[in-house]
């Protein structure tokens, strides 16, 4: 599995933006695939997206007056949970395989180890901007902003904004402060990844944070085998998202990228079909 990894990234972004004719004319696919969520962080507003962002869906509905919470969505995403865990950023997030093909741009590289207590930043941002602010702060019309997509999310100009503005007159002449301060949100995101490690899911993604919460129950996990271990560190010193796994197989942080596997020499890492927690 780790081994086919890249086409599995590429597949999943294909599949997530089906629609590519949309592209030059600017026009966003309604049809009913539209209803359905994608597993990872992809544009509702990306005129090739074939499906819905989860976490602008769950803002959608979180900050409608007909509903007090969105089922559907956070049933699928409890689900994906559940079942795989943060491998659906190691794998299935668009994404995700954006800021990994960023860090791949020769330049110096810089260490997260010392500022792991930025990961826990993107809780807060599920919490508060994806789940409280657009439920309890609503207009006269009983509707909350969408505030993540609106004021963070950075794969909405990419996917969303830039193409759309490309394509029509129009909305290149509507831009303001807002795309402004979203393009610089980008920019950030993509020179911080040229220097980090998948700094946007480290550190702000919501939809990351909210697998976390499940790595350790779900049911695609790592192992180790003790017995086979010989404690060389290898594995600690190549991931990206600083998780030793020989401590904790069920960590928050890993994305089920299968590095560790690759790098281990004596073959002590795989994956399996059991929860975390069974094995403690």
């Amino acid at each position: 599995m780790s081994s086919a990894r890249t086409w599995i990234q590429a597949s999943a972004v294909f599949l997530s933006n089906l629609f590519l004719l949309n592209l030059p004319e600017g026009r966003i696919y309604q049809g009913n695939l539209k209803k359905f969520c994608v597993p990872g962080l992809n544009c509702y507003s990306c005129p090739a997206a074939s499906g819905a962002c989860p976490v602008g869906a769950l803002q959608a509905v979180s900050g409608s007056s007909k509903f007090t919470i969105s089922f559907y969505v956070t049933g699928f995403l409890m689900m994906l949970g559940v079942l795989l865990g943060r491998f659906v950023c190691g794998f299935l997030c668009p994404f995700g395989w954006f800021q990994e093909l960023l860090h791949k741009i020769p330049s110096r590289k810089f260490s997260t180890k010392k500022i792991k207590p930025l990961r826990h930043l993107k809780y807060a941002v599920l919490l508060i901007a994806v789940i409280i602010l657009p439920a309890a702060v609503v207009n006269h019309t009983g509707l909350g902003d969408p505030y993540f997509c609106k004021y963070i999310c950075p794969q909405g100009v990419l996917e969303g904004a830039i193409p759309l503005a490309a394509a029509n007159s129009s909305i290149r002449a509507a831009l303001g402060s807002l795309f402004t301060w979203k393009a610089c949100v980008l920019a950030a995101v993509i020179i911080s990844s040229v220097l980090f490690y998948r700094p946007f899911c480290k550190w702000l993604c919501p939809l990351g944070a909210f697998y976390a919460l499940f790595n350790r129950i779900s049911l695609l996990n790592m192992q180790v085998d003790k017995d086979t271990c010989i404690s060389c560190r290898k594995c600690a010193d190549v991931c990206g998202m600083d998780v030793d796994i020989t401590k904790t197989s069920g960590h928050s942080e890993c994305i089920r990228c299968g590095v560790c596997i690759k790098n281990c020499p004596v073959d002590a890492i795989s994956f399996t079909c059991s929860s975390g927690i069974k094995k403690r």
